[in-house]
């Protein structure tokens, strides 16, 4: 409840959260509040200046701008979710298990993770993609395949803070086994951080994934994604601006609205973390 409050509390925090609640009802609600169908293709309308039945106007091939970012909302947001997910279910284990552990496992993992950080992060997406072959699914397998690395590092450093506390300690003393201990103790007091950083990465995988979509790595035409959309536009920066400013500005506020949530929750737990100390000292 004091966590949540502290976050209400804070402008910036619910500007993002507003932002983000929103671009998520319009990807659950695109079905209804598109005004036409992201893919039909209308020729004798290509280029078309906003109007009523095209509010952004539309494409070089007839097709509505305001309806494929609505439904883009769908494949550059929702699929940055899903990425992240997956990179933080291999992370936070990974970096549990190192930490707590330690000695050879965590030795051994973190001389794993030191060959694959010694190569550019996108570089090696890049490189995986190639040989996968350019498409979402192999996208995010790269992202997945690559991102885990540094997360994994960062939740380590936090486990072996925790795990030297006194209540730690206590607990092993009182016997209390080390499943329990990894589980009710040490990952609970990560889960905020986590989220955390979580919130923050966000708006880094929809910029990494606008970009490589439009490199042409990632969604493939006609899919309507933000950034073949930006990529579509090119031929027409002069004669049609439009058509490269409407996805910019939407990856603007998307990357803005969770960078701005992120920096809210961090702000509500270094807030916790302070009172908690207050709390301890006399």
């Amino acid at each position: 409840m004091m966590f949540q409050t502290r976050l209400l509390r804070t402008g910036a925090a619910q500007v993002g959260a507003a932002i983000v609640l929103l671009f998520l009802l319009t990807g659950l609600l695109a079905p209804w509040i598109a005004p036409a169908d992201p893919l039909q293709i209308h020729m004798e309308h290509k280029l078309s200046l906003p109007s009523l039945e095209y509010p952004l106007g539309t494409d070089h091939l007839g097709r509505c701008v305001l309806s494929r970012l609505i439904y883009g909302v769908r494949t550059s947001l929702y699929y940055s979710l899903i990425a992240l997910a997956a990179v933080f279910s291999i992370s936070v284990p990974i970096g549990l298990l190192a930490g707590y552990v330690g000695g050879k496992v965590d030795h051994f993992i973190m001389r794993i993770i030191d060959i694959l950080l010694a190569f550019p992060s996108l570089i090696l997406s890049l490189a995986i993609t190639a040989m996968l072959g350019p498409s979402m699914q192999n996208l995010l397998i790269a992202f997945v395949a690559v991102w885990w690395t540094g997360y994994a590092r960062v939740i380590r450093g936090m486990v072996l803070q925790i795990k030297e506390s006194d209540y730690i300690m206590a607990a092993r003393a009182a016997g209390t086994s080390h499943l329990q201990i990894v589980f009710r103790h040490i990952l609970l007091n990560t889960a905020r951080p986590i989220l955390v950083l979580a919130s923050m990465e966000v708006g880094t995988m929809i910029l990494s994934i606008a970009g490589l979509s439009f490199l042409g790595l990632g969604a493939q035409p006609p899919t309507p994604e933000w950034g073949i959309m930006l990529n579509d536009s090119r031929p027409y920066i002069q004669t049609a601006p439009r058509l490269l400013l409407f996805p910019g500005l939407t990856i603007m506020f998307a990357v803005l609205g969770f960078n701005l949530l992120g920096e809210g929750l961090k702000a509500s737990n270094r807030g916790m973390a302070k009172g908690r100390k207050e709390e301890v000292s006399p």
